[in-house]
């Protein structure tokens, strides 16, 4: 007899669709229940970071406004080339130099190489340190960028106070043991906050922290970096009020879009602009640096050599001194001549080459918001006179130049369009000022290592610009990975002596970076890894690093990079 079958009906689309719900529901509260609580813990960390970087934005700000209201007796520091030409001579060259000299003392003091801190050393942060940054350093260079944009220097104030909202979530990870993806999302939250305390811009300050700072737009980093952006911004308007950077013309449209064609002219110039302004800088870094070892110039005294050149240049041109945001709105409101604009644009990117090259401090940003906007301003005059039946405002060319410049120093141009729109309330001219932006990006990340800030990390022997894959490299020490004498892998001292009289051998503090070359020339299987003696010694064996060892590593860092980036 054949048995019944005791097989469950399948249940109908419906109930099926039921019960996928009601387990849906049951993961959902099983998740809020274990990760809920400390989700909000950390996002309320983020809370408090957010307000602490915006602080501290807002001092710094409200520290060089009061700072060069003193130095120069200007009453309105957005009008301070006015009162620059007001002062005798003398004291236009004397306050730079002597603010040099400061700057040189603290950095000198306070700084292993002498150098101020700014946005390269961030993203130097993010990628191989986790998230932190160096905290002594970091405020001396705070201290010593004020001293330097309050007294002459031709920067701007983002970058430092990138750095200083650096130090504040370095410091909050360090109290927290926080790991590495966590330190980077506490980093990027100060940042954010940072930007947007100093812009008014919330979410180009968000943008500017994944795009730029941790180099990607990891969904579990949004929610915290917003709400640290948005802290930020609420402390600036709770000073300064719900009010715009700039203020443009009202005829400042896009008339006609046989108009497009000459933004696009005017993206490749502004390229080529902000390729002309980066390398100035660099050459003139270099120029410094030979110039400071021909004369044996101590390099605490190199700041103040800058400040006598600027001062010097200050007497004929006092719109360099500064952050330089009235000759910006000036620009964008049109009320300079062709000449002034074109010699003004000259002057301002010697002006910071200058002051980057003396080591002074600062940042780059405004001074590209202000090299941009007198470019378009001048390409606009020309193109207007031209063609003045298909033209709209010349104003609006400025104001796309504005973000071209500044979006191909940054080798960012999603958040630097955000930001023009946002320093401007103009987003009617979006369409003008993305052509603009997308190739002077194109242009230029061909002719540098992307941006200012990776090319100077390239400098300096950090390949951030070509990717993890470049840099992961770097971050293992040899000692970390190697296969020391007792580990019973670990290869015979015999081969270990054969290999090293052939000349093959690495030091323990080595990286990964240098070891993966040596295997490729020499084929071996493994690198003996010795400490060097005195001349006539032997060196002492201290283990073997194995090329098998160092791949896995390396691929074990790739797969946490794309885990962290893509969760």
């Amino acid at each position: 007899m054949a048995q019944p079958d005791k097989t469950p009906p399948k249940p109908s689309f419906i109930g099926g669709q039921m019960d996928d719900v009601v387990q849906s529901c049951k993961k959902g509260w099983q998740v809020l229940r274990h990760r809920g609580p400390s989700q909000l813990q950390f996002w309320f960390i983020a809370l408090l970071i957010g307000i602490a970087a915006g602080l501290a934005a807002v001092g710094f700000r409200l520290s060089i406004e009061w700072l060069q209201g003193v130095l120069y007796d200007a009453k309105d520091v957005r009008s301070l080339q006015e009162f620059v030409t007001d002062l005798e001579w003398y004291w236009v060259v004397l306050i730079p130099v002597v603010g040099g000299l400061i700057t040189g003392t603290v950095l000198h003091l306070f700084t292993p190489d002498g150098r101020a801190r700014s946005v390269a050393e961030v993203i130097e942060g993010a990628a191989m340190h986790n998230g932190r940054v160096e905290k002594r350093a970091g405020l001396a260079s705070a201290f010593a960028s004020m001293i330097t944009l309050s007294s002459g220097g031709s920067t701007g104030r983002e970058g430092p106070v990138v750095h200083l909202a650096g130090v504040i979530s370095s410091w909050v990870s360090g109290l927290i043991k926080a790991d590495g993806i966590t330190g980077r999302d506490l980093l990027g939250c100060a940042v954010a906050a940072a930007v947007s305390a100093s812009f008014n811009a919330p979410i180009a300050g968000a943008l500017f922290a994944l795009e730029v700072i941790l180099r990607h737009f990891a969904v579990h980093a949004f929610a915290p970096i917003v709400i640290a952006s948005a802290a930020g911004t609420v402390i600036s308007r709770l000073e300064f009020g719900d009010v715009t950077e700039f203020v443009l013309p009202v005829d400042s449209v896009l008339d006609f879009y046989v108009e497009l064609p000459a933004f696009l002219m005017l993206g490749l110039l502004c390229g080529l602009v902000a390729v002309v302004m980066m390398r100035s800088i660099f050459w003139a870094d270099d120029l410094g640096t030979a110039f400071q070892q021909r004369t044996g110039l101590p390099r605490w005294l190199r700041p103040a050599v800058a400040g006598l050149l600027l001062g010097l240049l200050a007497i004929w041109f006092p719109h360099i001194i500064g952050v330089g945001y009235g000759t910006t709105s000036a620009a964008l409101t049109g009320s300079l001549l062709l000449h002034e604009a074109v010699i003004f644009t000259a002057i301002k990117v010697f002006a910071v080459a200058v002051t980057m090259a003396g080591r002074m401090g600062g940042g780059v940003f405004s001074p590209s918001l202000m090299v941009g906007a007198m470019t378009g301003l001048s390409f606009g005059m020309i193109a207007t006179g031209v063609f003045p039946e298909v033209s709209g405002s010349e104003t609006l060319y400025a104001l796309a130049g504005m973000g071209a410049v500044a979006a191909a120093v940054l080798g960012a141009p999603i958040s630097t369009t955000l930001i023009v729109f946002e320093l401007t309330g103009d987003w009617q001219t979006g369409l003008a000022v993305m052509v603009a932006v997308s190739l002077s990006s194109a242009i230029s990340s061909q002719l540098v290592d992307r941006s200012y800030f990776l090319t100077q990390l390239e400098r300096r022997g950090v390949h951030l610009a070509a990717g993890p894959q470049a840099y992961l490299l770097a971050m293992f020490r040899v000692a970390n990975v190697m296969r020391g004498p007792d580990d019973p892998r670990a290869a015979s001292e015999e081969l270990i002596w054969e290999v090293i009289e052939e000349g093959v051998f690495i030091a323990p503090n080595a990286t990964l970076e240098d070891a993966m070359p040596l295997f490729e020339e020499t084929n071996r299987v493994f690198i003996p890894v010795v400490t060097l003696g005195e001349e006539g010694e032997p060196p002492t064996i201290l283990g073997a690093l194995f090329q098998v060892d160092a791949l896995r590593q390396y691929n074990r860092a790739l797969a946490a990079t794309a885990a962290e980036e893509h969760s």
